[in-house]
């Protein structure tokens, strides 16, 4: 089945990937993977503060992919894949993508101004070339009807 993978966290972009990426699943019948990333943390010298920081952040994380499944739900009949890991943005990207033949496409979104955002500029940037899929950029500024009549 065509998987298309979403990189979710709070910004304004990641639901609009999302967005995308859900109506696409409906119309092609192909489903969504939702990633959530969990930043490696900085050290910190007490190892109880560091351990409630990671808890924290992946509390939020999967929070984050609770609320992007029932998104999904809300576009049509699709069950989305959740998963929250934690490593380094592209790096868990491209493992993700390496581990599962199915996924289609890295869906992300751009910034409605300014820098793209990291995971665009990388996989758009110095990486381009290296996925075994393509990617989907959605434009940050895009109108949300004129989305869904693309999508």
């Amino acid at each position: 089945m065509r998987t298309y993978l979403v990189v979710i966290d709070d910004s304004p972009e990641a639901a609009l990937a999302l967005r995308f990426a859900a109506r696409r699943a409906v119309r092609t019948g192909g489903g969504v993977a939702v990633l959530a990333i969990v930043p490696p943390q900085d050290f910190v010298a007490f190892g109880g503060v560091q351990a409630t920081i990671e808890a924290e952040a992946r509390e939020h994380a999967e929070e984050l992919v609770a609320a992007a499944a029932a998104t999904i739900a809300q576009e049509g009949n699709v069950t989305p894949q959740i998963m929250v890991r934690t490593g380094k943005p592209a790096e868990v990207v491209r493992e993700v993508i390496a581990g599962d033949a199915e996924i289609a496409a890295l869906v992300l979104a751009t910034a409605a101004s300014g820098a793209p955002g990291p995971l665009v500029a990388h996989f758009t940037g110095q990486d381009a070339g290296g996925l075994p899929c393509p990617v989907m950029l959605v434009p940050g500024g895009i109108d949300i009807a004129r989305l869904d009549a693309l999508s």
